[in-house]
């Protein structure tokens, strides 16, 4: 089998025809190559029809890992040879323990026109010269990103993280439009451009388009406004995915701020309740845990597999843009997941409430120094710069929390520059507990 051409734009009986041929083929693959799936399946056979998937076990990161320590390096879900694998990755480790991802020839190409399409989705163009600021070093974001940048038809500036001066001097001399990164980098880029460049603005730099992935925090209005206002550029969503499963998968387009499922040829979607493991239907209006199937994959397929990243269905409708994936937010991941007197917060629920303060730089950690049950949510808030902090912020953020999710939170307010400068992925929730 092979990718479907022009598959976001494809009509759900055509898409469902080759959903139907792939699965046939892959899921033969499976049975056959994937230890694994044969004990988690205890000899069974997966269904035929993709509609019955529910029938079989989920899957998830735990076993993963477990079965990388056991047959090490790739684990024994590795469905193909050694000599099979052209490409290694490691996973960012933001969730525990890093993992080895090995990628074929076939892996990688379906990989790289997948992200292709979600960059070009969020605007990227052949005309445009966009700067790639993310972690070279085995993290599948580097080099896997970088070649979807490529898959456009873009010049990629292969940048990588690290010495900001010389970044901020590159797009200048290069004349870069674009930038992609991590949705808290021009929060770095900004101190340092403060700090080391004089009279210079970040719009003054010239960048069109930001194209974002790796955190959440672009499906909040006001942070949208923000990187618009500071920067003179178009902020977009543009790199949505799970490392074990898809570099990137997701991403908005220029009519919508939502994501676009975009591999729907490739990857089969699900949603479960988070909680119970039983099925949700993909409709408008529905939340639940994002569970996902490969449907064209050599090296280390995976079936039913657990995201982890809690998700709302908004529309299943084409979208304006003829794109024809359903279009969704991510609410959250479910191990960020603090439910404080029953109700269950996520880190972008509380970052759209820090982001509507002006005094405050939209920076903020939740730190959890015990064990649940929790009676308050903990949060700490950095001051923007050049923000002394007024006579009662802290309540006031305090009583702005409980007003618009309910719950009540002890926030502290520290000054500006307080969290350390960070360009990949930042952690906002800290359990520093055992």
């Amino acid at each position: 089998m092979s990718l479907l051409d022009q598959a976001e734009f494809a009509k759900p009986e055509r898409l469902r025809a080759h959903q139907a041929a792939a699965w046939a083929v892959q899921s033969d693959h499976v049975a056959r190559h994937s230890a694994f799936y044969r004990e988690l399946w205890q000899g069974g056979m997966p269904p035929a029809d993709l509609r019955d998937l529910a029938e079989l076990p989920l899957s998830d990161k735990a076993q993963l890992r477990i079965s990388q320590a056991d047959h090490p390096p790739f684990g024994n879900y590795m469905a193909a040879s050694r000599r099979d694998a052209v490409r290694l990755h490691r996973t960012s480790g933001t969730t525990g323990q890093a993992m080895n991802l090995a990628l074929s020839a076939r892996d990688c190409a379906v990989t790289e026109a997948v992200g292709g399409r979600c960059q070009t989705a969020a605007g990227l163009t052949p005309e445009d010269t966009v700067v790639h600021c993310l972690n070279y070093q085995m993290w599948m974001g580097g080099l896997t990103d970088h070649m979807t940048l490529q898959a456009t038809g873009a010049l990629v500036v292969p940048f990588g993280v690290g010495s900001t001066e010389l970044l901020v001097r590159t797009i200048q001399e290069v004349g870069i439009t674009a930038i992609s990164c991590t949705p808290s980098y021009p929060a770095v880029l900004e101190r340092v451009i403060a700090q080391k460049f004089p009279g210079l603005k970040p719009r003054d730099l010239g960048l069109r388009l930001g194209l974002f992935g790796g955190e959440a925090g672009l499906d909040d209005p006001a942070f949208r406004a923000r990187l618009k206002d500071i920067w003179g550029m178009e902020p977009r969503n543009a790199n949505y995915g799970v490392s074990d499963v898809f570099c990137n998968f997701a991403a908005q387009c220029e009519d919508d701020t939502r994501l676009h499922y975009m591999a729907a040829d490739v990857l089969y979607p699900e949603l479960i309740d988070p909680e119970t493991g039983v099925p949700v239907p993909l409709e408008a209006g529905q939340t639940g845990e994002l569970v996902l199937t490969h449907l064209l994959r050599d090296c280390q397929p995976l079936v039913r597999f657990r995201s982890g990243d809690i998700i709302a269905v908004d529309d299943t409708a084409p979208c304006s843009c003829g794109r024809t994936g359903f279009r969704f937010r991510v609410v959250g991941r479910s191990d960020d997941m603090v439910v404080v007197r029953g109700l269950n917060l996520f880190p972008t629920m509380v970052a759209a409430v820090i982001n509507e303060f002006a005094a405050l730089s939209g920076d903020y950690r939740i730190t959890l120094d015990s064990p649940p049950p929790y009676d308050a949510l903990p949060v700490t808030v950095e001051l923007a710069k050049g923000r002394a902090a007024s006579e009662g912020l802290a309540e006031t953020v305090a009583a702005a929390i409980k007003a618009k999710l309910g719950a009540t939170a002890r926030v502290k307010v520290v000054p500006h520059g307080t969290f350390p400068l960070t360009e990949g992925k930042t952690k906002r929730v800290a359990r520093e507990y055992k």
